[in-house]
């Protein structure tokens, strides 16, 4: 069992769209009637009629204002417990509902996302789903349709440090997101989330050369090799997978996959998904690939025993035995069966724990390996 994961049922939570459409909700009708409500139902893109507590309350400027405290469920989500609100004020008749960026919610400064550039990072789901809410709260107190929405987060701005947000150029906070309403544990939703937004703004950015890396060490060893910019290097961690499948659908001209050899061995092995959850290091698969690459009984048999692929790789090296290119060209293999696309170049790049290159494959089209 994988020791990241808590022991028993995973309980599921509530995204941060969720979070503020309820406390929209419950602004709203704060706003209208004076009262506002301890619990307010949402409707989820699903149907699904969830509930939802007020952690706070009070009046606004020519409106009113509402929190609710986001619960994540078992997932680690960095806005696990963090306090979400909602201002809500009267807007001119037939705009509709108009979305701002409050307090620890970010803006889109570059194009590429779903959103335009200007615009506040509340994605076109939660926006739909607050319209909804809206909607549904006007009709319960007979007041306007024609509404500002102001979202924010409280401590979003030090917590987008921690994101992607940044290098996907929404400033100032972090983004209001969910397609479901519901974060489901251990799914990683907002990283894979933040895997297509990075591919898509280095696409409308016109780069024609993205790399994707399986941690901080390779991300910046890979930057230096081919001085990229920021936003042609894709926090791809354990989403290989993820990573190639949505570049099959939106194609760039050259993609290298950069990574620390343990971490490419599984891609070798066959493997899209590298946590340790989906699979671990086949030690017997990789004396095998040692023994090809010209490795000695001795040296296959010591791999069979390691504990450790990159006391395999150290052990080839001393050798002189290129067990990672090899690994490399396994890799590539795996990866280009995931784009089925010769339009692509791609190619698979190994560096050590010190970020040093040691192994790497051809840039070359992706065939379909």
């Amino acid at each position: 069992m994988d020791e990241d994961l808590p022991k028993g049922p995973l309980r599921r939570g509530w995204t941060t769209g969720s979070c503020a459409t309820a406390a929209a909700k419950i602004a709203y009708v704060g706003w209208r009637t004076g009262d506002f409500p301890a619990m307010v139902p949402i409707t989820l893109p699903s149907g699904d009629r969830p509930t939802f507590a007020a952690a706070c309350h009070g009046a606004a400027e020519d409106g009113a204002w509402a929190g609710v405290v986001k619960d994540a469920g078992d997932d680690p989500d960095v806005t696990h417990g963090a306090l979400v609100t909602a201002t809500v004020r009267a807007a001119p008749p037939g705009v509709g509902v108009v979305f701002e960026a409050g307090e620890g919610v970010g803006t889109v400064t570059r194009p590429g996302l779903p959103l335009a550039v200007g615009e506040p990072a509340i994605n076109p789901v939660p926006r739909k789903m607050i319209a909804t809410a809206i909607s549904e709260a006007a009709t319960e107190t007979g007041g306007p349709s024609d509404v500002v929405v102001a979202i924010g987060i409280r401590d979003g701005a030090r917590i987008a440090e921690k994101t992607l947000n940044p290098r996907l150029g929404i400033l100032g906070g972090l983004s209001v997101l969910g397609t479901t309403g519901i974060v489901v544990p251990f799914s990683c939703a907002a990283w894979i989330h933040s895997i297509y937004r990075g591919i898509d703004v280095a696409r409308a950015e016109r780069l024609t050369h993205i790399a994707g890396s399986t941690g901080a060490t390779s991300e910046a060893a890979v930057q230096r090799l081919y001085d990229l910019p920021d936003i042609a290097l894709i926090d791809m961690g354990d989403f290989a997978g993820g990573m190639l499948k949505y570049l099959r659908r939106h194609p760039v001209e050259r993609i290298t996959i950069a990574g620390g050899f343990a971490k490419i061995v599984k891609l070798g092995q066959g493997l899209l998904d590298l946590h340790s959850r989906s699979g671990r290091v086949d030690f017997d698969w990789l004396a095998e690939r040692v023994g090809e690459a010209g490795g000695d009984a001795a040296l296959v048999a010591a791999a069979r025993e390691a504990n450790t692929a990159n006391q395999v790789l150290e052990e080839a090296r001393q050798a002189d035995v290129p067990v990672g290119d090899l690994i490399a060209g396994r890799a590539w293999e795996t990866a280009a069966r995931a784009l089925r696309d010769e339009a692509m170049a791609l190619e698979v790049a190994i560096f050590d724990r010190k970020g040093v290159l040691v192994a790497r494959s051809p840039m070359r089209p992706a065939k379909g390996g």
